[in-house]
């Protein structure tokens, strides 16, 4: 691997590891007796830092040599039990079943929407919203527009507008909704 490439690589685990410490460059900057812009150019990939800077810097960061260098395979398979479930009032309930998926370009959701209820009303945003239909069937509010959806049926759109998903039938909808970019 070139040199360039192992650089950025470190670069951006340590900018990783900083944003999950919640710290700033210059916090970690003055707790390794290091300056902002040095910081700044490491995760970066623009300059390397000897064995004993990156070592102390991987010890502010709270992990260990090891842990930093491991080679982390990237998950694939996700279970219901790894799955993240929010329920409304109404007892909509909608379920993330990426784990972190704000770490990728877009998010998946398993969606139920419970009969004659509704999901809370999205604000113009940027972004583009994709949904199939699994069971029931949904009306779906875009801007001043109105869409009928029914199972086995798809929308997408982008979040251009205010827009929200409810449910006219008396029957819970199941929907797989997928949005971009991952809203936090």
């Amino acid at each position: 691997m070139e040199v360039e490439n192992v650089n950025k690589l470190i670069g951006e685990k340590i900018k990783n590891l900083r944003n999950r410490n919640g710290l700033t460059q210059q916090e970690l900057a003055d707790r390794t007796e290091l300056t902002k812009g040095f910081i700044s150019q490491l995760e970066r990939g623009l300059v390397s830092a000897s064995v004993v800077t990156l070592f102390d810097l991987i010890e502010c960061l709270g992990t260990t040599p090891a842990e930093f260098f491991r080679e982390q395979e990237e998950q694939v398979v996700f279970s219901e039990q790894e799955y993240f479930e929010k329920v409304d009032e109404e007892g909509n309930s909608i379920q993330w079943i990426v784990p972190n998926a704000q770490k990728y370009q877009m998010e998946p959701l398993l969606v139920v929407i419970q009969p004659h209820a509704r999901l809370e009303e999205d604000k113009p945003h940027n972004g583009e919203e994709f949904g199939f239909l699994i069971s029931g069937r949904i009306t779906l509010h875009l801007g001043e527009k109105i869409y009928h959806v029914k199972a086995g049926e798809s929308f997408y759109y982008p979040t251009t507008q205010t827009h929200y998903l409810e449910n006219p039938g008396s029957r819970p909808a199941r929907l797989l909704w997928i949005s971009t970019p991952p809203e936090f």
